[in-house]
């Protein structure tokens, strides 16, 4: 059963992304080790559009309200690439990241996906118990 989403942002400036979303979005996260860090992500959907030619991928975060949000991230010093602009699907800009990547970010004017049924939770040797030891018992002496 599918549980999740994992997306990836492959650049020459991974260190400054990762302190990008640690520090100024202020993403929760966890070090997987050596100082790779996986952010935990708001809800998601994903939509299929025709193409001219091939295929390629889009990453947008989602608002509810365009306006307040950005006004937000630049008091945390974030720029964004364009103006929002007003499109059939919903209001638009783009995040700039450090290396100068572009990160969407939209408030839909479309209907949400249904939220994903709650998944059994999965243990990994981080998450899972370990069984608890008895108490020792003193020794009489």
């Amino acid at each position: 059963m599918i549980t999740g989403t994992h997306a990836l942002i492959h650049s020459d400036h991974a260190e400054e992304i990762r302190a990008f979303f640690r520090d100024t979005l202020k993403l929760p996260h966890i070090d997987a080790g050596h100082g790779w860090f996986i952010f935990s992500l708001p809800p998601a959907e994903i939509g299929m559009h025709p193409a001219e030619k091939g295929s390629h991928y889009e990453l947008y975060l989602l608002c509810d309200d365009i306006n307040s949000t950005v006004a937000d991230l630049e008091k945390r010093g974030v720029k964004f690439s364009s103006p929002i602009t007003d499109a059939r699907f919903g209001f638009v800009t783009s995040i700039t990241l450090p290396g100068g990547a572009e990160l969407g970010l939209y408030q839909p004017k479309h209907p949400l996906a249904p939220p994903w049924p709650k998944a059994k939770r999965t243990q990994t040797r981080a998450t899972a118990k370990r069984p608890k030891s008895k108490p020792r018992r003193k020794r009489r002496r």
